[in-house]
């Protein structure tokens, strides 16, 4: 089992900095919330998470089928439940890649689905919690 440890540390209002493997970033509330907007809140980072997480699986597997592409973007789109505690109820992620002659849409939905199904760590503990849904887009 490998261990992780990050550290989040206070500063002020509802600010904190977090470390994270060396580097560092504040997470912070929106004033109507008691904070000053000095970085992202938690969740929203949870959804940067999840795309950071897919999406290297995906350049990683399609690098290994020798697939070229000059421009790969992931969006997610979430539904934030009404009562406390606040959770995603649904989450879709939009993978989009420019179009290019030599992507084969097979492959690409190949990596997609091994990703979402048997590499990424954070879809698999988002799935627990959430209707995760996907789709692929190739964009002009």
């Amino acid at each position: 089992m490998t261990q992780q440890k990050t550290e989040t540390l206070w500063l002020e209002g509802m600010a904190f900095e977090n470390s994270v493997d060396g580097h560092k970033f504040i997470v912070d509330a929106v004033e109507q919330f008691g904070g000053k907007d000095r970085g992202p809140s938690p969740k929203p980072l949870l959804l940067n998470s999840l795309a950071g997480c897919t999406g290297m699986d995906v350049v990683s597997i399609l690098n290994k089928m020798k697939q070229k592409f000059s421009w790969f973007n992931i969006t997610v789109d979430a539904d934030l439940g009404e009562k406390h505690p606040k959770t995603f109820e649904n989450i879709h992620l939009t993978y989009q890649f420019k179009a290019s002659d030599s992507l084969d849409d097979e492959k690409v939905r190949k990596a997609v689905i091994l990703s979402q199904d048997n590499y990424c760590g954070v879809s698999a503990m988002l799935k627990k919690a959430s209707n995760l849904t996907w789709e692929i887009e190739y964009l002009d």
